[in-house]
């Protein structure tokens, strides 16, 4: 439904998707959209551009319930038509975070960024994490047991938070509010990130993630984050009346 089932098509798409994607930068986590590749695979493409392709430590992985699933881990590997990427199951192990299966067998916010994975970075591994619970105190308990989870097994990570932006509004006030939001994010500022959400009654569906990776990528040292490409479905479809944002956004 998101991607190509053919391997070879999803092949060319992703080659065209990443084709002179340089934005000269190298983050610690990003945030990639988890819309059908037609609408949003190029601006994930765009943030995902922003990790080197020989990149062979692990992806934590963190999308939002779209089935109102509580915060819970997959340990399985998962396949894609491009191959299989296998998950760090020893990182899994060391998190205390509940294993559930069934909870991530027909969501899509994080499968839609497995593809973009195994094509650019065939070596490495991944942590996928559904997450229930977005309030800002759920968004900090994750991102502590993440940090210490990567302090006992010192891996090298990158933080991938799986998120749209507004849905199914008006394109010009689909900007605005994505963009105010987006805002508060240059500084890190995630308890004014939670505000302004509330303030427009925003309905970005992966807020939680975006949270919980850049709190983890600030404790890791990172100091801002970067708007790289905002676009909405209306840019495909031509229809502004109804639309979907989506946001390549890296934090350094």
């Amino acid at each position: 439904m998101f991607y190509p089932a053919e391997p070879r098509h999803l092949e060319q798409l992703l080659e065209a998707f990443f084709r002179k994607k340089d934005p000269g930068i190298r983050s610690l986590g990003i945030v990639s959209p988890h819309a059908g590749y037609i609408y949003s695979g190029e601006t994930g493409a765009c943030a995902f551009s922003t990790i080197p392709p020989d990149f062979d430590g692990t992806f934590l992985v963190i999308g939002p319930s779209h089935r109102g699933y509580t915060t819970c881990a997959s340990a399985v590997p998962w396949a894609t038509p491009l191959g299989i990427v296998d998950v760090d199951t020893e990182f899994i192990d060391a998190l205390d975070i509940d294993i559930d299966e069934a909870a991530h067998q027909d969501e899509h916010s994080i499968e839609v960024q497995m593809p973009l994975i195994k094509y650019r970075f065939p070596r490495a591994r991944v942590v996928p994490i559904l997450m229930g619970d977005q309030s800002y105190r759920a968004a900090e308990s994750l991102a502590e047991r993440l940090l210490q989870t990567i302090e006992e097994t010192k891996r090298d990570v990158r933080i991938v938070a799986s998120s749209d932006f507004s849905h199914y509004i008006p394109d010009e006030t689909a900007r605005q509010q994505d963009l105010y939001a987006i805002d508060a994010l240059k500084t890190l500022d995630i308890p004014e990130f939670y505000r302004r959400l509330q303030e427009r009654h925003a309905t970005i569906c992966g807020y939680g993630p975006i949270a919980a990776m850049c709190l983890v990528c600030r404790a890791l040292g990172a100091e801002r984050a970067e708007l790289l490409r905002y676009t909405t479905s209306g840019d495909v479809t031509e229809d502004y009346n109804q639309v979907v944002g989506y946001a390549a956004i890296a934090v350094v």
